[in-house]
């Protein structure tokens, strides 16, 4: 068992515009991330399924041909190995669950988020 609060969590900062913190368990990833506005997270894909919930601000997903907004208080469900892009239309803050983990974030080898 762990307890922690997030703000004790690491806070990784991934672009200018892109910071995460992560917790994770055997199953399971949590990720509490901050997107300024006009951060655009590229087209990709994984084997995790996703649960994004917006907290604040507003994010624009690309997924299966068409475009979706989500707003402070919705939830999106991706299903797993479904290409999405997001881009956030304000600055906004999230938590994103994936099931497996996700070791490329783990290993620094999302290399689609860096550039």
């Amino acid at each position: 068992m762990q307890l922690m609060a997030w703000e004790s969590v690491r806070k990784e900062v991934v672009t200018d515009k892109f910071w995460r913190k992560l917790v994770y368990g055997e199953k399971v990833m949590v990720a509490h991330l901050g997107l300024a506005k006009d951060c655009l997270i590229p087209l990709h894909h994984h084997e995790a399924e996703q649960i994004s919930m917006i907290l604040t601000g507003a994010l624009k997903f690309e997924l299966e041909g068409r475009e979706v907004m989500v707003r402070a208080g919705e939830v999106l469900v991706i299903p797993s190995n479904v290409p999405h892009s997001a881009l956030a239309m304000e600055d906004s803050t999230g938590i994103d669950v994936f099931s497996p983990i996700r070791y490329d974030w783990l290993n620094g080898t999302d290399d689609y988020l860096r550039k």
